[in-house]
């Protein structure tokens, strides 16, 4: 899927489209979309990694140690690849997603 969609931006990206008011404002609309897939994914990473270790604690564990283990986990899609769907894959410089 988001191979099709890169290709798409690609496509719209090109000198001539590009300077479209409406075709970046089409490109803007998917990049957003893209980011907030990347944003969702990287959230319920997070959410399954607080559960796995809640889940280690003993029932008799304090409040403040599952508060640690919730201000952990950070929002960083965008700065590990691997967790990034799009720019996981990108090979060129054409279409900047993020």
């Amino acid at each position: 899927m988001l191979e099709g969609i890169t290709e798409a931006l690609q496509i719209l990206a090109e000198r001539n489209l590009s300077k479209d008011p409406t075709i970046r404002e089409a490109v803007q609309m998917i990049v957003t979309a893209l980011q907030g897939q990347d944003r969702i994914e990287q959230r319920c990473h997070n959410m399954a990694l607080a559960v796995r270790q809640f889940a280690l604690l003993p029932h008799s564990a304090p409040d403040s140690v599952y508060d640690e283990i919730w201000s952990s986990l950070t929002l960083d899609e965008l700065r590990v690849p691997s967790l990034s769907g799009i720019a996981a894959h990108q090979s060129h410089g054409d279409v900047d997603l993020f």
